[in-house]
């Protein structure tokens, strides 16, 4: 099984990531908070939007192994340098519809969105951790007391700030990326879950059976 959740994670890891790069190619839209951030830092900084996608990662890592390290596997580090590898690789490679600037980039930053939702839950499904943005907030939920929920309009409000000040694209996609992602998220995650969860009763079922000796 233990391949089976490697795998998944991997094809949610790569789906992802081939969303952020859809959603990046049509930012006049707007983008996701954390990737506001990147956008941003890469037009002050320079380097890439991925390297910039890996450094936010490493430091929210930092931050969630002082707070509570439970939240950090192996599958966390992984996450941290493969989607922000993988987001570099896609806009190098550059496999996406034409940027119009009108009407068909809304289907265009649409379909980046379900892929991020449909791709999050099913790396997650796989339960070889949280991303490191995921573990920063359960991580500052526990330590703060307050509500996922909270910590996560609190967390994400202060990164589209600092993004907007670094110059990222801030629109309406921006303020409704949440609304439109997590109910896919949700979706993906409980059924890839289950399905994940039978087919682990299945093999241990099969050990059971066989006979000893």
């Amino acid at each position: 099984m233990i391949y089976l959740r490697c795998g998944l994670y991997m094809l949610g890891l790569l789906i992802a990531s081939y969303g952020i790069s859809l959603t990046i190619k049509v930012q006049h839209l707007g983008l996701a908070p954390w990737d506001v951030l990147s956008v941003g830092l890469y037009e002050k900084l320079g380097l890439s939007i991925g390297t910039w996608t890996i450094i936010i990662g490493i430091l929210l890592i930092g931050v969630s192994f002082i707070l509570d390290k439970s939240y950090i596997k192996l599958g966390t580090f992984v996450n941290a340098f493969t989607v922000g590898s993988f987001v570099d690789l896609f806009l190098w490679i550059d496999i996406f519809p034409p940027t119009t600037h009108s009407w068909p980039d809304i289907f265009t930053i649409l379909l980046g969105i379900v892929l991020l939702g449909i791709g999050g839950g099913i790396y997650n499904a796989a339960h070889l951790g949280a991303g490191p943005r995921d573990g920063f907030m359960l991580s500052m939920s526990d330590k703060s007391g307050l509500s996922i929920g909270k910590v996560r309009i609190i967390t994400e409000s202060s990164v589209v700030l600092l993004g907007l000040m670094l110059g990222g694209p801030v629109f309406i996609i921006t303020f409704i990326f949440t609304f439109i992602q997590s109910p896919l998220f949700q979706f993906s995650y409980l059924k890839i879950t289950r399905i994940v969860d039978h087919l682990s009763e299945k093999t241990e079922e099969k050990k059971l059976a066989r006979p000893i000796g």
